[in-house]
């Protein structure tokens, strides 16, 4: 029999990281797979809140507090969370090997499993005293993500300066005390990743910023309207523009920051309330963005999105638009020869639109993945049949993967059908749909189910998945089925 070392099983054990329960199965098979697959396991060790394994979990948990926290505890006259039971010593240092905290789910973790025993005037020590488990000199952490509320001084903590100088991802609120990020400045320098809500002032973000040596990918989401925070906020990335390849913004612009960005791979702007009024259409006009890949918007005009393709060079391979006008497709077809995914939502009539999301098909020939959403509020006659019949007639040989979104009663079993029915002999379609539950009786549901399994038997359709009440993850590129 071949045995495998240590290294070599990790390697491998690193490609099942998303399979629990092969993982799980690894660590019965001797001490060595179980030494390997801990480490894998216990990384990111995410349990739901309302799984009763959550207790078992908190109680691994305090099983690593120290002597000093254990005493604080009883000092205090919580006696019941340590028992013979939760504090057996574990046979690792699980702990050691969790690298993402979300500080939040912690919490979760801490109220579900203390409700019953503890008083909520107590909580507080619980906490902190875990806390310590997390942040010490004997642990590091690659992410960490601070709740909007958090009110505790990490960089006090003893240990921290170990704990979180490698760290690589962070994702916070501005609404938490400024001193903490203050703190977080001092000894967090290495931050690939950070990911922001912006609601108050931001000077100590700033301050965090500035002394990011390698920073790759920031997301900034807006909860305020102040253009003074935006503009601090683009003067202070100006100034990681040659490593900042990733980048996500929830307002408009207002200086000409993106001139600076020339290894940008991803842009997207994403506004979470109301339609963001863009005076400017020639914001874009002599802004080049030599290697954009990623481009994902909504909410902004079709004329300014337009200008902002024509200058991406041909390097486009994915775009997710909230538009769907004439000028748009054509600017697409012209200018995207390598495009692999698009998702448009389609509010005008089909028939103004027909021609233009043909020669798309046709001059897109590397389009893997097409999502199509019908905003049938505004678009009550959309032409189905014509739709599909564009699709069979001329996608390239590379187009199989689909995802149609319809919240309300416009599509027809026969509408489907004659989809399926002109895609014999194509390659197998990996399909997605997400209807309007409400909109739509039982007997519809399994009509459509029963359809579509029948071209999967004939191997028109390779897999599917039909959602009659979440919209989520419709706008991502993932086929997952």
């Amino acid at each position: 029999m071949v045995y495998l070392n240590k290294d070599i099983l990790f390697l491998i054990f690193e490609e099942l990281k998303k399979d629990k329960k092969s993982l799980y199965s690894c660590l019965l098979v001797n001490r060595t797979w179980c030494e390997t697959t801990i480490p894998i396991l216990w990384k990111n060790p995410f349990i739901r809140d309302d799984s009763p394994k959550i207790i078992s979990l908190f109680n691994v948990i305090i099983s690593h507090l120290s002597k000093e926290s254990r005493d604080i505890l009883k000092d205090q006259g919580i006696n019941n969370l340590i028992t013979e039971k939760t504090y057996q010593k574990p046979l690792f240092n699980y702990i050691f090997f969790w690298k993402y905290l979300e500080l939040s789910y912690l919490e979760s973790v801490i109220i579900s499993s203390t409700s019953k025993k503890v008083e909520e005037s107590k909580l507080s020590i619980i906490k902190n005293e875990i806390l310590k488990v997390f942040i010490n000199r004997n642990t590091k952490l690659i992410h960490l993500s601070l709740p909007y509320d958090f009110d505790n001084r990490l960089h006090h903590i003893s240990g921290a300066e170990n704990c979180l100088s490698e760290l690589q991802s962070l994702r916070c609120f501005t609404k938490i005390n400024q001193h903490h990020l203050e703190g977080l400045a001092k000894i967090c320098k290495s931050i690939k990743k950070l990911s922001v809500r912006v609601f108050t002032d931001v000077n100590d973000i700033v301050k965090l910023i500035e002394v990011q040596t390698n920073l790759n990918d920031v997301k900034f989401a807006s909860m305020i309207e102040d253009e003074s925070i935006y503009k601090t906020l683009e003067e202070s990335l100006i100034k990681h523009a040659d490593t900042i390849q990733h980048l996500k913004i929830g307002w408009k612009p207002i200086t000409r920051f993106l001139s600076h960005f020339t290894n940008l791979l991803s842009l997207e702007f994403y506004f979470i309330d109301g339609y963001i009024k863009w005076n400017d259409v020639n914001y874009f006009e002599n802004l080049s963005l030599p290697v954009l890949k990623f481009l994902k918007v909504a909410k902004v005009p079709s004329k300014v999105l337009a200008k902002l393709i024509e200058n991406t060079k041909e390097t486009l391979s994915e775009i997710s638009a909230f538009y769907d006008d004439k000028i748009l497709i054509k600017t697409i077809y012209q200018n995207c020869p390598n495009l692999k995914y698009l998702n448009l939502t389609i509010f005008s009539n089909f028939n103004t639109l027909n021609s233009e999301i043909e020669n798309l098909l046709i001059n897109c020939k590397l389009l893997n993945g097409l999502i199509i959403e019908i905003d049938e509020d505004k678009n009550n006659e959309f032409n189905w049949d014509e739709f599909f019949k564009i699709l069979t007639k001329s996608s390239s040989n590379n187009l199989f993967k689909f995802k149609f979104c319809f919240y309300h009663n416009t599509i027809k079993l026969e509408n489907i059908k004659l989809f399926l029915d002109n895609w014999k002999d194509r390659n197998s379609l990996l399909l997605k749909l997400y209807i309007g539950n409400y909109y739509f009786k039982v007997k519809f549901k399994h009509q459509l189910e029963n359809l579509i399994k029948d071209y999967k038997k004939k191997g028109i359709v390779r897999n599917y998945s039909i959602d009659f009440q979440s919209y989520s993850h419709i706008d991502e590129f993932e086929w997952d089925l």
